[in-house]
């Protein structure tokens, strides 16, 4: 093996910002990739922006062509690596190489990079809140690599192997995802889930049976309230009426106490998943804050999500609510919730602010429409298992990625070879 300088590997390119004066520059062409945008997973497929052919080709010499390795170099992100598929663009908050592939492998090159997130940390400078690495510093570092190509293949491959299934579980949720929430919509929001025997024979039709409500000509009335129609049966109410929201602790005052402990489960946290580096409080810490696999979480400042939690047994941080519910399923507060969520960010959008933040008085001031028992359990048989599915991918990518992290600096050390 042998110590390269990061300059040595290929050619570095800094990114850069279009200016706001050119909004041609902005299109759906070219991803524009900015510390803000998902950096968890190798490869980086959609940003919150994207650039124009005019803006790719005002920013010369800034495109980078399919498997750059892209650096964060400043702020909370700083030392995160992605790769890309496609030609793209960063903001100058990134460094990137365009490796020299006929001398390295370029998946390589992100896995060495990912391994030492620590050294490109250490080496920033600024303070610690707003750490920075420019082009020069980040030119001068040294990566140890091993000097055979075909060896980096070969190393590359063997973790590019784990990544690849940790991709494929996290498209095959976001399927599954997309299946319940059409079904959901279909059912609650066009209100044609499928008629009962019981609709059907009021109808005058018994072959109505599991055709479409509304579609088929069921019942609607008109609710005050909503301001609309929906079924015979439903009702008006509000997100407090079908789901408790539980906010979390603030941990410090759990501190770990030499006995059992649990992660702390941030905002930062619901995504990412709990690390070695995630907050530890004591195990002690109330019944209620404590999450487990399944668990609807709720980030109700800051980033404003919903999700179902698969990270394993923590805590919950302040900011967050656990959902639960004795009276309706999970699946449909779930699914509920996640539809009125981009009433939650219009709300954030009008006051002028980036930080969202949703209290309780946000929650009785909703107004949804409330199934009646047999749609909302008809509803969860059909998702339940879906759900079910989904937290078990993520349980999968958890013991995927622990494998990859524990064989990562061994494969980059020498310590274990491929035969």
């Amino acid at each position: 093996m042998k110590l390269v300088e990061l300059s040595k590997l290929g050619r570095t390119v800094t990114g850069k910002t279009p200016s706001s004066n050119n909004p041609d520059d902005f299109g759906d062409l070219y991803c524009f990739v900015t510390p803000t945008d998902s950096l968890q997973f190798k490869f980086i497929e959609n940003t919150d922006r994207s650039l124009s052919q005019v803006g790719a080709d005002r920013l010369k010499g800034k495109l980078l062509p399919p498997k750059s390795v892209m650096v964060s170099c400043i702020g909370s992100a700083m030392g995160k690596v992605v790769m890309n598929r496609r030609p793209c663009v960063t903001n100058q908050q990134f460094n990137s190489i365009v490796v020299d592939q006929l001398h390295h492998s370029p998946d390589y090159i992100y896995y060495a990079l990912k391994n030492n997130y620590r050294m490109l940390r250490n080496a920033a400078t600024g303070s610690t809140a707003l750490p920075l690495l420019n082009k020069t510093d980040f030119d001068r570092l040294k990566l140890r690599v091993h000097d055979d190509k075909d060896e980096q293949v070969r190393v590359a491959t063997i973790l590019s192997a784990l990544d690849a299934k940790i991709e494929l579980n996290n498209r095959i949720n976001a399927e599954l995802e997309g299946m319940a929430k059409l079904l959901y919509d279909y059912w609650f929001v066009q209100f044609d889930f499928p008629l009962t025997a019981a609709q059907a024979n009021a109808m005058g039709n018994p072959k109505l049976q599991g055709q479409p409500y509304r579609a088929s000509g069921g019942k609607m009335l008109y609710n005050e309230t909503l301001k609309r129609e929906i079924p015979e049966g439903w009702t008006d109410g509000n997100l407090l009426d079908v789901a408790t929201f539980t906010n979390g602790i603030a941990c410090q005052k759990y501190p770990a106490d030499g006995g059992d402990t649990l992660r702390v489960i941030k905002i930062k946290d619901m995504r990412a998943g709990l690390t070695p580096d995630s907050d530890i409080v004591t195990a002690n810490v109330p019944t209620k804050v404590k999450i487990r696999n399944g668990d609807i979480l709720f980030s109700w400042s800051a980033s404003l999500e919903v999700m179902i939690w698969a990270g394993g047994e923590g805590a919950l941080n302040q900011h967050i609510f656990k959902v639960t519910s004795d009276t309706h399923p999970r699946s449909f507060c779930y699914f509920v919730l996640l539809d009125y969520l981009r009433h939650f960010r219009m709300m954030a959008d009008l006051r002028k602010t980036t930080m969202g933040h949703i209290t309780i008085d946000h929650l009785e001031q909703s107004q949804i429409a409330i199934p009646d028992d047999a749609v909302a359990k008809a509803f969860e048989v059909i998702t339940k298992p879906i759900i079910d599915r989904m937290v078990k991918s993520h349980e999968e990518n958890q013991e995927l990625t622990q494998l990859r992290d524990w064989l990562l600096p061994m494969l980059m050390n020498g310590q274990v070879t491929v035969g």
